[in-house]
């Protein structure tokens, strides 16, 4: 089957307009005959790069400011946000996985997520994985996930796990997934690079599955001028914020598609997600090679709440 893999941005911290956006995408791959398409990390409403860009303290009244205008604009699952796409995803039968920024609005109404929503061909929204773990100044801006959601799951496309970023270096993390019978691998990122693609390759080794990579393609141009700061931020109008590097790695290892790099489009490829199960058979991580009698992993599955009402 056809698969797409988006690089192209968002309209940087606009929910509504992203939406339509990945609306409009989901069509194109849909006429280029894909059954599933892939977005990047955070692609709703836009990874907030600027964390990476303000100094601590010096920066912080901006970094406030930013963070608000993306947390206005960040998908709240209680009033079904993602309906345009899971209505497209239905429309045109087509599996969508895509990356945004999650506001909880069923507790605090204000901590932010980075989540990746897994939505099936009839769009039915069949997991929504949070981030474990943000990384380095990303603490900044997103809570913790929790265990409840490293879930792989059956859809019209075959079975479909993801982890986002550096979750992808967190071996118990990328194993959880593995032990759940993995046809294709899903990895959003901001990452990029040699080092990054060759983490890609080495999870399709690992796991004997499909892995899909890719990050946002993004120049300093497609920031919006309202955006705070903007030019202070992106000086350079002809800079790549990130060059997306989208990437399909085959079971076991080698290049389907890609990387694409610097280019913006959508990268679309054929994989056969039943050829992960059977490129196991040398190497088998969970099976004929996991020696339980040594090694063995315990997953904490619930729910992690604050508090709990009675």
């Amino acid at each position: 089957m056809k698969t797409a893999v988006v690089q192209q941005p968002p309209v940087y911290l606009d929910k509504a307009a992203s939406i339509a956006r990945a609306v409009d995408l989901i069509a194109e791959a849909a006429a280029q005959g894909c059954a599933m398409i892939v977005f990047p990390e955070v692609w709703l409403p836009g990874y907030p790069t600027f964390v990476w860009r303000l100094p601590p303290g010096a920066g912080m009244r901006k970094t406030d400011e930013l963070f608000a205008l993306s947390q206005a604009n960040s998908v709240d699952m209680s009033r079904d946000d993602l309906s345009p796409v899971r209505a497209a995803a239905r429309e045109h039968a087509m599996v969508v996985v895509i990356g945004h920024q999650e506001v909880d609005n069923a507790v605090s109404g204000s901590t932010l997520f980075n989540s990746v929503a897994i939505i099936d061909a009839d769009g039915r929204v069949l997991n929504n994985h949070r981030k474990l773990m943000p990384t380095n100044p990303e603490r900044m801006v997103w809570g913790f996930g929790d265990g409840s959601t490293l879930n792989v799951v059956e859809t019209a496309v075959g079975r479909i796990g993801a982890l986002i970023c550096w979750e992808n270096y967190m071996p118990l993390a990328r194993y959880a997934l593995y032990a759940q019978n993995i046809d294709i691998y899903v990895a959003p990122t901001w990452d990029s690079g040699d080092i990054w693609l060759a983490t890609m390759q080495h999870i399709a080794r690992e796991g004997g599955c499909w892995v899909i990579g890719c990050a946002t393609s993004i120049e300093a141009a497609d920031i919006p001028q309202s955006i705070p700061y903007r030019d202070e931020l992106f000086p350079d109008a002809d800079e790549y914020l990130n060059p997306g590097d989208a990437v399909v790695y085959r079971p076991f290892g080698g290049v389907q598609a890609g990387p694409m790099r610097r280019e913006k489009g959508l990268l679309v490829t054929e994989i056969d997600p039943a050829a992960a199960a059977a490129s196991r058979r040398k190497f088998d991580a969970c099976g004929h090679y996991a020696r339980p009698d040594v090694f063995t992993l315990r997953v904490n599955r619930t729910r992690q709440t604050p508090i709990a009402f009675t």
